[in-house]
């Protein structure tokens, strides 16, 4: 072993472990439904105050990285959907039920965001997942099963706008979180389809 090599890579793998531990401890506190300070994320987290802003240099970087995380497991979880392989209306439904659970379990990391990075921000990490319902929606305007009269890009804007509608009306205890998804699914289903 070369010590002079070692220690860099050493370093870097330390650092590595300390970003993840600093973004999981940020989104496991936001979704406890906290908006928490540096301090307490750097408890969460295991890790010094100093070491925290080594990483992050404020409390809106933070929330970047925990999005772009929220966003990138998104993403995977969607992918491992494989919706091309179902009708357009039985893969809007599983889309629908497995877009809830990940909105509902970050409800509170996406009203922050709004709050604390506006709406622009958010959207950028958000065109990471939509084209999985930019394609679905494409797959089922093609086949016929979903209206054609209005463009592609509006549905997915509906989809998208309905889907927060729901975690916000959860949020505001005006709906159950445990029927939002059979709510949404009933509710798009007749979007789309034009019923």
């Amino acid at each position: 072993m070369d010590p002079i090599t070692e220690k860099p890579r050493r370093r870097r793998a330390d650092a590595e472990r300390n970003v993840a531990a600093i973004v999981a401890a940020a989104r496991d506190l936001l979704c406890g439904g906290t908006l928490p300070s540096m301090g307490e994320v750097a408890v969460a987290a295991g890790v010094g105050r100093v070491t925290l802003y080594a990483h992050f240099a404020s409390r809106e970087a933070l929330l970047d990285a925990v999005v772009r995380k929220v966003m990138a497991e998104t993403d995977e979880a969607l992918t491992g959907l494989r919706l091309d392989d179902d009708p357009p209306r039985v893969a809007l439904d599983r889309l629908v039920h497995t877009s809830w659970q990940i909105l509902d379990r970050h409800r509170t990391v996406r009203s922050v965001t709004l709050a604390e990075l506006g709406p622009e921000a958010l959207r950028e990490q958000h065109d990471r997942v939509a084209r999985h319902v930019e394609r679905l929606i494409a797959r089922g305007q093609a086949d016929g099963v979903f209206r054609a009269d209005l463009p592609g890009p509006w549905l997915v804007a509906s989809f998208y706008a309905t889907v927060h509608a729901a975690a916000d009306e959860v949020s505001g205890g005006r709906l159950d979180a445990e029927v939002a998804p059979d709510v949404l699914g009933a509710t798009l289903q007749s979007i789309l389809q034009g019923d």
